[in-house]
């Protein structure tokens, strides 16, 4: 992932996803719009059922040149030929998971609206921090992560910083001069067309 002046997008699966529709889903939005990563981010904790749905989208993502990650199971990204992992859980694995995933892997953090907790896991190795949810969602404890924070991080530390949960074109317009990434997903997939919701919300940005 590579931090440009330009805000990039990326992409969460959504937390169920039908693996005969969802990667042709996603390929229609991957050939609309520009994205740089996809999180593979199931509720499902059956690696049968995970592997499966990585298998499927991989060649999806890859073809088309965007990574691929997976949320928590860092012991799955070798075996299913991923790009990294998302960690949910601050700073406190992110140290053991460069360690495991050796210096090529990506490996993302997410720090819900704590500024420490994002120094702490990019001091311990971190490719980027998310902080959010920047709008209304049930993401993390329900603290929003502020205009405020991002600033900061951005005028302070060179480390990408993705904003994502309850993301909407107005907040996504007031926070491209301070965000390297937009992460989206449960804004798009419940909607007949995805890839025009995408479009639609960040019309502002992507000129």
């Amino acid at each position: 992932m590579v931090d440009t002046e330009q805000p990039q997008l990326y992409l969460i699966s959504p937390s169920e996803c039908d693996i005969e529709h969802f990667p042709d889903q996603l390929a229609r939005v991957l050939d609309a719009q520009q994205i740089a990563c996809v999180r593979l981010a199931l509720s499902s904790q059956d690696q049968d059922t995970i592997s499966r749905m990585a298998d499927a989208l991989r060649p999806v993502t890859h073809a088309r040149d965007v990574a691929l990650v997976i949320e928590q199971h860092l012991l799955l990204v070798e075996p299913l030929g991923l790009d990294g992992v998302h960690l949910t859980d601050a700073a406190r694995s992110v140290r053991k998971t460069r360690k495991a995933l050796g210096p090529d892997a990506i490996i993302g953090a997410f720090c819900g609206a704590l500024r420490h907790d994002g120094i702490s896991a990019a001091e311990s190795g971190a490719d980027y921090i998310s902080f959010g949810p920047v709008g209304k969602s049930p993401l993390g404890d329900g603290v929003s992560a502020d205009h405020a924070l991002f600033e900061w991080w951005s005028e302070m530390i060179e480390l990408p910083v993705v904003a994502e949960g309850g993301l909407t074109e107005e907040l996504i317009s007031q926070l491209a001069p301070v965000s390297d990434f937009f992460a989206i997903g449960p804004e798009i997939w419940t909607m007949q067309a995805p890839e025009q919701t995408l479009a639609a919300l960040t019309a502002k940005i992507l000129v």
